[in-house]
């Protein structure tokens, strides 16, 4: 354990040097919790992502926020600092991935997860890429070997231990693996040159990467855990829930009815909604990357929650030390009280 956790450290050092070299350029406001404003509208300050549409923004352009004003605040560079902003009132609700959410409440952040906003399904997943003549065919040949992933303490990672551990690689043998921080948009290029082994990638740059023939896939998340899976949700500090609850709730069913809405909407249409709504927000983007989309990659109907989406990576919560097994309670991390859609059984 010890040598595993002064792999971690060192690992995260670097993590926090490229983040904290991303945030330069994207400051976020420190104002205390958004209020309600004229005719009782509610405002939802929060971080998006450059050529891309949330599940929020999708809701709101689909009318599901009558009372509710979004105020886009910059764009996140990982999950873990998306919630990290809402623990410390910089924004209101921000997602991540289910450990990552753990890891901040064990912290003792006051934050509760109210709705699944990513996962993987058969279309949408995370997966491990390598050169085509690589010799890295099995969990074993990873051993001495790097891999390139966008933040540390994330889903990449622990899909990435998951599949070595329950593979039957040992402590030391798991140690030699090397997680290297690396910018998804350079990923594809630094496994072509060698500079990495193994590259995680998921959407828009897997397809680009895939569609190249001198790279192949390696492993899908969702057969290393044997099921599509609920991968991150959208949290809220506690004192905002408890100062706008009926503003939280138009929020959260909101956002289920544009999942539900993506999921049935034939693509061609959802492509040209997203398209619309980046053309329109006036940001300096470019629409090139949602013809890419191909599905909400949230099993769960609704988003709604369930204990299964933090018990699945319970072995790699506590080999990673962020919490013993026996003392992981999802039930006090999320809440379906607030998703009328869940409520309504639809999960």
């Amino acid at each position: 354990m010890s040598t595993h956790t002064s792999r971690r450290s060192v690992l995260l050092g670097l993590a926090g040097i490229a983040t904290t070299s991303a945030l330069a350029g994207c400051t976020l406001p420190t104002s205390d919790a958004a209020g309600t404003g004229p005719g009782g509208r509610v405002t939802f300050r929060y971080q998006g992502s450059a050529n891309n549409v949330t599940f929020p923004e999708l809701a709101d352009d689909l009318g599901y926020f009558p009372t509710i004003d979004l105020e886009y605040v910059g764009a996140t560079v990982s999950g873990p600092q998306d919630i990290q902003s809402v623990a410390t009132g910089q924004t209101d609700v921000g997602g991540a991935f289910s450990g990552a959410i753990v890891k901040l409440a064990q912290a003792g952040s006051p934050i509760t997860a109210v709705i699944n906003y990513y996962g993987s399904d058969k279309k949408s997943y995370q997966g491990l890429y390598v050169r085509k003549d690589s010799g890295i065919r099995r969990p074993k040949d990873l051993v001495g070997k790097k891999i390139a992933v966008n933040t540390l303490g994330a889903h990449a990672e622990a899909f990435i231990e998951t599949w070595l551990t329950t593979a039957g690689l040992t402590s030391r043998q798991i140690d030699q693996v090397q997680l290297v921080v690396l910018p998804p948009n350079d990923t594809e290029e630094a496994i072509r040159r060698r500079q990495i082994d193994v590259g995680a990638l998921g959407g828009v740059l897997q397809d680009r990467a895939l569609s190249q023939p001198d790279i192949r896939e390696l492993v899908r998340d969702t057969e290393v855990l044997g099921h599509e899976l609920n991968g991150g949700q959208y949290v809220l500090r506690d004192d905002f829930i408890d100062q706008h609850p009926d503003a939280v709730r138009e929020f959260t069913t909101g956002v289920a009815k544009a999942i539900e809405w993506a999921r049935r909407t034939p693509r061609a249409t959802v492509h040209a909604r997203f398209e619309r709504i980046i053309e329109g927000r006036d940001r300096n983007e470019s629409t090139d990357n949602v013809r890419f989309w191909k599905s909400t990659g949230v099993p769960a109907k609704g988003g709604a929650v369930s204990d299964e989406d933090f018990t699945q990576w319970a072995a790699w919560l506590e080999s990673t030390g962020i919490v013993d097994q026996a003392d992981l309670d999802p039930a006090s991390i999320y809440t379906n009280e607030y998703n009328d859609l869940a409520k309504e059984g639809t999960k």
